[in-house]
């Protein structure tokens, strides 16, 4: 075995959705996973885009300098999706050549990546054009190896993937105890449960900036702190919300987190807000209410404004919901969190088996040196002639 050239054994594919009858639109990522697209499509001729089927490759070649990553991803769905005109569509000529599983597992490597950063252009975007792409090399072993290695890899991610399944169907359980209580308990005013907090970081005893995606989430902000006043930034406690006034060219969302671990600062434009009395209102059974799809739609619907829509603290305290009795805010939020740890459990699960396509493949490497040190090896080297 040796390392032979991929455009051997691959080819381009591009089948457009003229018919219009694939609706499923989908982006990858720099993770190498395919992603739901954010893309406005309302003016977009979707006959244009390219359709992929399972075991076909979607493939970015602009911005691998950049971002440092071949952004190439393996379509595994049965039913085929749409993807943006400018992506690739690749495909393996035989597969008992080569497994597509098998060549994208050798893309998963970071050595992979660097080596497509390496050999990218020098234009603006850095780009890795498909026929420089061909000319990469990579060890293809005889087919059979490589269904081993493809089986020992699924199997982990089967493994995963069933845990993962686990966790919607708790989703489903949150979602449909909420659903229940929106149509059988008389709803409240928010304004009456919740107060606004304004606490500034006066005495310069917090550094832990932080801010909000549009995943509802608080995260390490990339800001550089040391060129920043942080004294006027707000402070937010645990179980405190913060959120973004500001809903135009969000994704059509809401950008709303409660805050679960220690103090942070935000931006002195985010507004703060915590829950009155607890024992009235979980902050974390609130936090569900504002995890759903409707309540963003609902934050969209109501926000104003010109150049900028907004959902002010008026808006907020106007958000009518259920606030059942305590112990059942405490049930739905005990399963809640044993969501959330599942979920943590899950990325951890997917965050260990990630590295082992390396080191699968430096497997197929070393049994690709032993084979050539035997093919060279002379059992009477050691005579003189």
């Amino acid at each position: 075995m040796s390392y032979k050239r991929i455009g051997n054994y691959i080819q381009l594919v591009d089948n457009r959705n003229k018919d219009l009858t694939v609706t499923n639109l989908l982006g990858i990522n720099i993770t190498k996973n395919f992603m739901p697209s954010v893309a406005n499509t309302s003016e977009s001729d979707l006959s244009r885009y390219k359709i992929i089927q399972k075991n076909q490759f979607a493939y970015s070649a602009m911005q691998v300098g950049r971002d440092e990553t071949i952004r190439l991803a393996l379509y595994s769905e049965d039913k085929p999706a749409i993807i943006s005109p400018a992506y690739l569509v690749i495909e393996v000529k035989d597969k008992n050549e080569l497994l597509p599983e098998y060549m994208m597992m050798w893309f998963q490597r970071t050595e992979s990546d660097r080596y497509g950063w390496f050999i990218s252009d020098s234009s603006v975007r850095a780009s890795l054009e498909w026929e420089r792409f061909c000319e990469i090399k990579i060890p293809i072993p005889h087919i059979d190896e490589q269904r081993k290695y493809v089986a020992l890899y699924s199997a982990l991610l089967t493994n995963q993937k069933t845990y993962q399944d686990s966790l919607e169907d708790l989703q489903l359980i949150c979602d449909t105890y909420i659903e229940n209580l929106i149509k059988t308990e008389k709803p409240k005013v928010l304004g009456e449960y919740i107060e606004q907090s304004d606490e500034r970081n006066y005495d310069l005893q917090n550094d832990n900036l932080i801010g909000i995606s549009v995943n509802k989430v608080f995260m390490e902000t990339k800001s550089n702190k040391e060129q920043l006043d942080l004294s006027n930034y707000k402070v937010v406690n645990p179980r405190e919300f913060g959120y973004v006034s500001v809903t135009s060219r969000n994704g059509e969302k809401i950008s709303i987190a409660l805050l679960d671990g220690n103090a942070g600062l935000v931006s002195s434009t985010y507004t703060i807000f915590r829950v009155k009395n607890i024992l009235e209102l979980l902050p974390e059974y609130l936090f569900l209410f504002f995890k759903r799809l409707e309540f963003d739609r609902y934050a969209r619907f109501h926000s104003w404004g010109s150049a900028r829509e907004t959902f002010d603290w008026a808006d907020m305290c106007n958000v009518k919901l259920p606030i059942p009795d305590i112990k059942v805010q405490e049930a739905i939020v005990t399963i809640y969190h044993t969501l959330e740890t599942r979920k943590r459990i899950n990325e951890q699960l997917k965050n260990s088996i990630k590295p082992l396509c390396p080191v699968l493949m430096r497997g197929v490497v070393e049994n690709m040196k032993k084979n050539v040190e035997v093919e060279n090896y002379e059992p009477y080297a050691f005579i003189i002639k």
